[in-house]
């Protein structure tokens, strides 16, 4: 009988715990492919004439971010010294420089350098699909090939 009453406790506790892992809020940010074209749209339209580039957050988990970039010119050779970022073109088309040198590196925050070119780093073309990861302290910069280049955009704290 003990033993009966044993199990029914760990039974009721197994029951317990799985109850209230089901009623426990889920943290996932969550962007529908709806929301991503809507935005990338909504992005597009607010857009300047002579606007080269805009960035918005999708979906944020406190400081992490998974953000829209629209890329209509190619911004400046740049470095972010303590963040890998990772991107996936969802559509347009433009090339990636990365590696190399940074050319005539200027701070202009603690997260970001920025140069005039790269030296000895490697071209990509760029299309709807592909996958980019740079890691922290490399130098990157985005070329611009027809209208625009949209990514999604995600910033990574670089290893220690």
């Amino acid at each position: 009988m003990k033993t009966m009453a044993k199990t029914l406790a760990l039974l009721l506790a197994c029951a317990s715990g799985i109850a209230s892992a089901q009623t426990t809020t889920d943290p996932t940010s969550f962007a529908g492919s709806t929301e991503v074209q809507a935005q990338t749209r909504a992005m597009l339209a607010e857009m300047k004439p002579d606007q080269g580039f805009m960035w918005r957050p999708l979906v944020r988990d406190g400081e992490r971010v998974a953000a829209i970039e629209i890329w209509k010119k190619p911004g400046r050779p740049a470095v972010h010294p303590a963040e890998a970022e990772y991107a996936i073109v969802l559509e347009g088309a433009g090339t990636l420089v990365s590696g190399g040198t940074l050319a005539d590196p200027a701070t202009r925050n603690p997260g970001l350098v920025e140069g005039s070119r790269i030296e000895g780093g490697t071209t990509r073309t760029l299309g709807p699909g592909d996958v980019i990861l740079v890691p922290a302290g490399v130098p990157h910069w985005f070329g611009i090939t027809g209208e625009r280049l949209v990514l999604l955009e995600i910033k990574l704290p670089g290893a220690k």
